[in-house]
């Protein structure tokens, strides 16, 4: 069980999970929140003499070791909140005035000792995870009439790794095309700062840092991780003391040169920067991640995401009534489950250089609305869903002619176009409520079953003329996104919604707490995925990560591969197939059908089972299932995390397998010969085993796919 303690004497708290604990003290001279502990478990009394003994040894008047760094007095590290009066006085001079439990979680209120500046610490921990949530709320004590504060950065945490454990930093760089790319790199000394000065949280890096002792591998080593709960621009800062001190992390929203005001009364809350500590390697920290994820943050984390069919790499802009019911009765006859349409839909989007904002069926590609479309799609037993783009505007478009104001500007700058595009401005109201309006209508008047919200630029010339504070529209542009998929969701229970951003430009647990999941890549050349997926996977869950089936050559890369090995690299999540049906040959749709219903046989268990990442393979695991998708030549292959003393069968060819050998000498692999083989197994633990068994007791070969 999971609690929060406090100890009174030496103004300790204690936070608990089901394995780790986390410890900060209010300092005894100058009220500074100190960090002591964060890894196994202690008890209240442990974490309190530990503060004794820190506060005889150390010294806390730095940056390391403070719960939020601050500005003032001898503190030179990177700071967590930096913020500047109206006087011209800068930083906090900590004042502890009190604290509230209320069950899982903690609030630790202080405030400056002169300005009007009250700051929450707050926390928060759960039964069911070692994940803790961490925040700030910021709040102006002043009279109506005081001035201001100019808030410079306000992160919403700062973690403390202890200084042993500090060597390896963990994180994901990319591009469009190949996001996600994992790297893991020596921990330099004095700061390392990743960020995102996009408006969203970018193709380049992801909003998440882990941090070891440069000796944990896939399933062994303690691992200290941070991920922050945001979409748009991001700023994570490690700092490594050269003198020996311990690592510490501070992240939030925004990055470096955004400032905003905080006006008297006024209460500002950042997102989460939520933190892990695990010692079952990257591994172990990435299951716990899912399982946080699945428990806390996806909002319908045990439903099944349907296998869908979306036919932009097969149609482009050329969206007919026609071409779309060809499609959609080939992909139906695969047995998808849910047909999309991308864009090329509406307006006079006929290119990427018109039409956007212009929400409406093209009359000449769609002379009777979408409604004969969405019928033929029921009538074929799937579910209907579109592609949107609710943030953008094109020059070319009526309402960008209406309502040029709208748009992220700046004066005497030139609007910079890119895709041909324009970003709206969604901190302003009245975009936001726009923007509800018409996917509300759109969405009732179809009952549409799933959007595929799309954001295919950055931010550029992001002012907000005529606003007296038009550095606020970085943060609140994200929180008008979140508000409209909040509103949209709570009006149609069952509208399921799919995050995008010209692929996976905004892959975080942000997004994935509005939405179902994420389309993490606009590549689906299934080799350049195996990277991408591997480096989605370190944080987010399989349940969640859209991979489509396209065609060969792919249309991105140029690649050659075999359709069987592009099904089971996309099978590793939530499948989806995108490729032209018209032009596959019989075989090859007969091999879809295959795949395809063989995919819903382990969708179960690769959605809502446990992910193990294994060397050119992943392993799933629920109950007693078990399903293994392997890539590469024969082998053995050492599987996880099984019952030694179970055995399991093969649900296709009925071989048993001992657990036992199964985890030492392995499953061997024998796929099909050619290019790029590929397998898929599917075991189920036999409690009671027959009077089967393995040849010589020794695993078997596993042929077929």
């Amino acid at each position: 069980m999971s609690q929060v303690s406090y100890a009174a004497s030496s103004r300790t708290f204690l936070l608990t999970t089901s394995s780790t604990s986390y410890a900060l003290r209010i300092a005894p001279d100058d009220d500074t929140p100190q960090h002591l502990h964060w890894g196994p478990r202690l008890t209240v009394d442990q974490a309190a003499s530990l503060a004794a003994h820190d506060g005889m040894t150390s010294s806390f008047a730095s940056a390391s070791g403070e719960e939020l760094a601050v500005e003032g007095g001898p503190r030179f590290g990177p700071p967590s909140l930096l913020v500047r009066y109206a006087s011209g006085a800068r930083g906090v001079e900590w004042a502890f005035e009190g604290y509230h439990i209320d069950g899982h979680r903690l609030d630790i209120r202080l405030r400056d000792r002169y300005f009007p500046l009250e700051v929450t610490l707050r926390y928060a921990v759960h039964d069911d995870s070692d994940v803790i949530e961490r925040s700030v709320a910021l709040r102006h004590t002043g009279a109506p009439d005081d001035e201001a504060i100019e808030v410079l950065r306000s992160d919403a945490a700062c973690w403390t790794v202890p200084a042993r454990f500090s060597e390896r930093l963990s994180h994901a760089v990319g591009n469009w095309s190949g996001e996600a790319q994992l790297r893991r790199t020596p921990a330099p000394y004095a700061e390392t700062t990743f960020t995102s000065r996009r408006g969203i949280s970018s193709h380049q890096a992801q909003p998440w840092l882990m941090v070891d002792a440069g000796d944990a591998d896939e399933e062994h080593g303690d691992v200290w991780s941070t991920v922050l709960v945001w979409s748009g621009s991001w700023r994570i800062t490690a700092h490594r003391d050269p003198a020996g001190g311990p690592l510490t992390v501070t992240g939030g929203a925004g990055h470096e040169g955004i400032t905003w005001h905080l006006s008297p009364g006024e209460t500002w809350q950042s997102p989460v920067f939520a933190g892990l500590f695990n010692t079952a390697g990257f591994g172990g920290t990435s299951r716990a991640w899912h399982a946080y994820s699945a428990a806390h943050i996806l909002p319908r984390p045990d439903e099944l995401r349907p296998v869908l069919y979306n036919g932009w790499e097969a149609t482009g802009w050329d969206v007919t009534l026609h071409g779309q019911r060809k499609l959609a009765a080939l992909a139906a006859d695969l047995g998808a489950e849910l047909f999309v349409v991308d864009d090329g839909w509406f307006g006079q989007r006929t290119s990427d250089a018109a039409g956007l904002g212009d929400w409406y069926p093209n009359p000449d590609r769609f002379p009777d609305g979408l409604g004969p479309l969405v019928a033929e799609v029921r009538r074929l037993g799937m579910r209907f869903g579109l592609w949107v783009e609710p943030e953008m505007t094109n020059p070319d478009s009526d309402l960008y002619r209406t309502h040029p104001d709208w748009v992220l500007h700046q004066p005497h700058r030139r609007r910079t176009e890119l895709r041909g595009q324009l970003v709206l401005n969604f901190a302003r109201p009245d975009v936001v409520e726009w923007a509800y309006k018409w996917l509300d209508r759109l969405v009732a008047e179809h009952d549409i079953d799933f959007l595929k919200w799309d954001m295919n630029r950055a931010f550029t010339e992001a002012g907000w003329p005529g606003h007296p504070d038009g550095g606020r529209l970085w943060e609140a542009h994200t929180r008008g996104v979140y508000t409209v998929l909040d509103r949209l969701r709570r009006s149609h229970p069952s509208l399921r919604v799919e995050g995008c951003a010209g692929g996976g430009g905004r892959t975080d647990l942000g997004m994935l707490a509005h939405t179902d999941q994420t389309w993490i890549s606009d590549n689906t050349d299934a080799v350049d995925r195996i990277a991408i997926q591997h480096g989605y996977s370190q944080v987010h869950p399989a349940r969640a990560m859209s991979a489509w089936v396209t065609d060969s050559p792919n249309p991105h890369t140029g690649r050659t591969t075999p359709l069987r090995f592009r099904f089971h690299i996309a099978m590793t999540g939530a499948l989806g197939i995108g490729g032209d049906l018209t032009r596959w040959s019989a075989d090859e749709l007969a091999e879809a059908r295959t795949q395809v219903a063989l995919y819903k046989a382990i969708r179960p268990v690769v959605q809502l089972g446990r992910q193990y990442r294994l060397s050119d393979a992943v392993q799933y695991l629920a109950g007693d299932d078990v399903v293994v998708i392997a890539w590469g030549p024969a082998r053995f292959l050492v599987l996880t995390d099984l019952d030694p003393a179970a055995q399991y069968e093969d649900q296709d060819s009925g071989t048993l397998y001992h657990g036992a050998l199964l985890l030492r000498h392995g499953l061997r692999l024998a796929p099909e010969h050619g290019d790029l083989p590929s397998v898929l197994v599917r075991l189920r633990a036999v409690r009671h085993p027959g009077s089967r068994s393995t040849r010589d007791g020794r695993p078997q070969d596993r042929t077929r796919s």
